[in-house]
């Protein structure tokens, strides 16, 4: 187990719930998408955590140490993921999971239901403080869109990367 100091949450997260301050519509990968297609997702250096999901499902999560050993780019992305330790429910207490987040040196969990449907993403920001709300999202999208209109930037954006799960706010 990683320990790290606990910043005090800004603003606190009393009362509040993982429902209360997730990402509510992340990007997933399909259950298909190859580990080629994970470590172009992972290009982003904003993207911490992949979502693999179908109907709605979480199926797994990959992470880039997930993918640090494989040799063959082609097997499919899902036989590299985890479940384990890289989700939360709904209704667990924002700042317990923060607390647990730092304490194990994580930043984003997938949020799922009682059974099973993927709800949304936890992301820690990168002060600690607190998590990527979907404004800061849309507002980093929004960014994303008016900064990266010349042919290079969008020739990183690959199918696989265009459906990934990713809090990709620079405070994030």
């Amino acid at each position: 187990m990683i320990i790290h100091d606990v910043p005090v949450a800004d603003p606190p997260l009393t009362g509040l719930t993982v429902e209360d301050v997730m990402v509510s519509a992340p990007k997933t990968m399909r259950p298909t998408a190859t580990v080629a297609d994970a470590r172009a997702f992972f290009e982003d250096d904003h993207v911490h955590i992949a979502l693999i999901a179908t109907s709605g499902r979480l199926l797994g999560t990959l992470v880039r140490a997930d993918l640090a050993d494989c040799g063959d780019d082609t097997l499919p992305a899902l036989t590299r993921s985890h479940l384990d330790g890289r989700s939360v429910a709904l209704h667990e207490p924002a700042e317990d999971v923060r607390v647990r987040l730092i304490e194990h040196g994580q930043r984003r969990l997938a949020v799922v239901d009682d059974s099973g449907v993927l709800a949304g993403l936890l992301c820690l920001k990168r002060r600690l403080t607190g998590f990527c709300s979907d404004a800061d999202v849309a507002a980093r999208a929004a960014e994303g869109a008016t900064t990266s209109s010349d042919s290079a930037a969008a020739s990183r954006t690959t199918p696989a990367a265009a459906s990934g799960g990713a809090c990709r706010k620079r405070a994030c």
